[in-house]
């Protein structure tokens, strides 16, 4: 059974120092700044996240299901993707199950800090990513326009 996302104490201070870091200029693997306004209060929210970039194009994996930034991006017509000076705003595809599944095993396969937060492995057949797929919102970024 997966582990259930929350967001403790030391996530909190891993996420700080990530945006400090990624604000400065520091490349830290396919890490990016993820801004996007709060569904509810408009408010800009930043968060750290992996993208998965494969043959020219881009996806947003959300390792830890439906959460507030998830929400969030569903909710809004563009977010924003950063790092040190470079800002582009980009609009978010939700991908089906069966367009997910290869994103998110390549996703497993080189982000193991996640596995405890999946029902699969990376092992398992494109079926079993396909059933956990509705667990693991993909997004398609597709560019907007580059600051």
């Amino acid at each position: 059974m997966a582990r259930t996302y929350r967001l403790s104490f030391a996530r909190r201070l891993v996420n700080i120092v990530a945006i400090f870091l990624l604000r400065a200029g520091v490349k830290i693997s396919t890490t990016c700044l993820l801004i996007v306004r709060g569904r509810k209060t408009g408010r800009l929210h930043t968060i750290p996240v992996t993208l998965v970039e494969q043959d020219g194009r881009r996806w947003l994996v959300a390792p830890y299901g439906a959460v507030n930034w998830v929400h969030n991006a569903r909710a809004a017509e563009h977010v924003m993707l950063s790092r040190g000076r470079r800002t582009e705003t980009v609009e978010l595809i939700e991908l089906g199950a069966a367009d997910a599944a290869p994103i998110l095993k390549h996703y497993l396969k080189r982000i193991f800090v996640v596995r405890p937060f999946f029902d699969v492995t990376v092992r398992s057949s494109l079926e079993a990513f396909e059933r956990e797929a509705p667990r693991h919102p993909v997004f398609l970024i597709v560019e907007r326009n580059r600051k």
